[in-house]
């Protein structure tokens, strides 16, 4: 983990490189699907569902959640992934998301800079490292 600036600008500009955001779409997904199928079950996904820790927190504090409404909340993540709704993920379908989702943090983050605690190998982090090297050049 690292502590980065960033601001939407930052995420747009990563989502809007086709060629970067391909590449780390694609690692990622070729990571996940560990029996090397072409598409992502839920089983492969699931890890990285908890990694979004979505309410597992509170104010930084772990809390014991409910298994149950953990697993439905995992559930609904997985089918906004899966589009077709046939139980697995494809490619397609992952990118597909993977930026919608981006492009949601971005537009909930506005413009003006803001510092947070990034996972080294997350979307962020490479949003984060592609502007860092760009301005660089």
């Amino acid at each position: 983990m690292s502590v980065e600036v960033l601001d939407a600008a930052t995420v747009f500009n990563f989502v809007d490189d086709e060629e970067a955001f391909e590449i780390s779409v694609c690692d990622r997904f070729a990571h996940l699907d560990t029996n090397h199928d072409g598409l992502l079950s839920y089983v492969e996904m699931l890890k990285e569902l908890q990694c979004l820790r979505v309410f597992e927190t509170h104010f930084g504090i772990d809390v014991k959640p409910d298994p149950d409404e953990l697993a439905r909340v995992y559930d609904s993540l997985f089918m906004q992934f899966d589009h077709d709704s046939n139980g697995t993920v494809d490619l397609v379908e992952f990118k597909e998301e993977t930026k919608r989702m981006m492009l949601a943090v971005a537009n909930g983050m506005g413009f003006l800079p803001v510092q947070m605690i990034l996972e080294e190998d997350s979307f962020l982090k490479k949003a984060v490292d592609r502007e860092s090297t760009r301005v660089a050049v």
